[in-house]
């Protein structure tokens, strides 16, 4: 990647245009033209450093669901169980971790009227784990990954829950009403963008409505807070992030906000959540963190505690991803897009 790679990387993670010609926009931020811009992205997508790039959506303000769950294994049972693990739709993230007994961590939505702790138990016995906890999210601080390609470091600084205390207070994960005309609206804006000169169209025309009018009902979603923002997803380790890290933290309760809010100030903290605890668990605090190595992961730790006064962590390394996908909504399973098991990479193989 060269310069212009880099920078057209950092504008398409944080403010991708919404507008009629998108890359005709970006080109002329970035002083070139939009059949160089597209050229550009069609030889990252090949390279897979970009990922996706398509709207972000709330899964609790949708009505969906959702939960980390910890699973340990066998050492000779992980990969199959994870592979097993998978083929579900709702798993949008599946890692193998080191550094406790849990092994395998995953994030799993289920529509409004499916049951997380059946599912779950279900998981569990088919791929004979040893045990499992589900982990939902009690409140989070910060949300939103960002990578500065030209700086080559992580620069989460924009995504932090707003003043009115989203995250925090008492309704930030509750469903709000969806129409049939706002779940079709969805439908289109979850999926990959093409790179084609007018993008927006195709979706529009299938909506029976006008660009300007997709623009709109997105603006709203926002507003709304159902839709997070627009934007692409990298593939950190294809960007030159080689190392993350889940590093939890055990929190006394009457520090709980306090601790979770300096946390999520971390530039390099890309997700900061607060969990439950359980008998064998006693960590509290999640906080997400990517560099360009695991020392790197170390520094930021090193970071937080100091900042905190917050001693008692684990970092958990993640040594295989299994899946990295987004969740798909208001689709049937079948209409899922098809998983890839096999294609999975070590740490360290890029």
């Amino acid at each position: 990647m060269d310069l212009i790679d880099r920078k057209l990387l950092n504008l398409i993670q944080s403010r991708f245009p919404l507008v009629d010609q998108p890359f005709h926009s970006l080109g002329r931020e970035l002083e070139i033209n939009e059949a160089e811009v597209l050229s550009r992205l069609e030889e990252l997508k090949r390279q897979n450093v970009v990922r996706q790039i398509s709207a972000i959506f709330d899964t609790r303000r949708l009505g969906y669901k959702t939960t980390l769950v910890a699973m340990a294994y066998a050492p000779d049972k992980l990969h199959q169980g994870a592979l097993v693990i998978n083929r579900h739709p709702g798993v949008s993230h599946n890692y193998a971790r080191e550094g406790s007994y849990y092994n395998l961590w995953f994030t799993l939505a289920v529509a409004p009227d499916e049951d997380l702790a059946s599912t779950v138990t279900r998981m569990a016995q088919e791929t004979q784990a040893q045990s499992c906890r589900l982990m939902p999210t009690l409140r989070f601080f910060k949300i939103g990954v960002n990578f500065d390609m030209v700086k080559q470091k992580s620069d989460a600084y924009n995504f932090r829950p707003d003043d009115e205390g989203e995250g925090i207070g008492e309704d930030w994960n509750k469903a709000v009403p969806v129409s049939e005309a706002d779940k079709a609206a969805i439908r289109e804006l979850q999926e990959d963008l093409p790179l084609i000169p007018r993008p927006f169209d195709g979706m529009a025309q299938r909506l029976g409505i006008s660009a300007a009018q997709l623009f709109e009902l997105a603006q709203q979603f926002q507003e709304r807070k159902i839709m997070r923002r627009f934007s692409a997803v990298l593939h950190h380790r294809r960007s030159g992030f080689r190392a993350n890290a889940m590093i939890v933290w055990k929190v006394p309760a009457d520090r709980s906000q306090e601790v979770g809010l300096k946390m999520a100030q971390h530039p390099a903290v890309t997700h900061c959540y607060e969990r439950p605890t359980f008998p064998d668990w006693p960590y509290t605090h999640f906080t997400m963190v990517h560099a360009t190595s695991p020392e790197g992961c170390e520094e930021v730790a090193q970071q937080i505690g100091e900042a905190t006064g917050i001693s008692d962590r684990l970092l958990l390394y993640s040594t295989r991803e299994y899946k990295k996908t987004r969740v798909r909504y208001f689709v049937q399973d079948d209409d899922q897009s098809p998983v890839e098991v096999e294609a999975v990479a070590a740490v360290g193989d890029g």
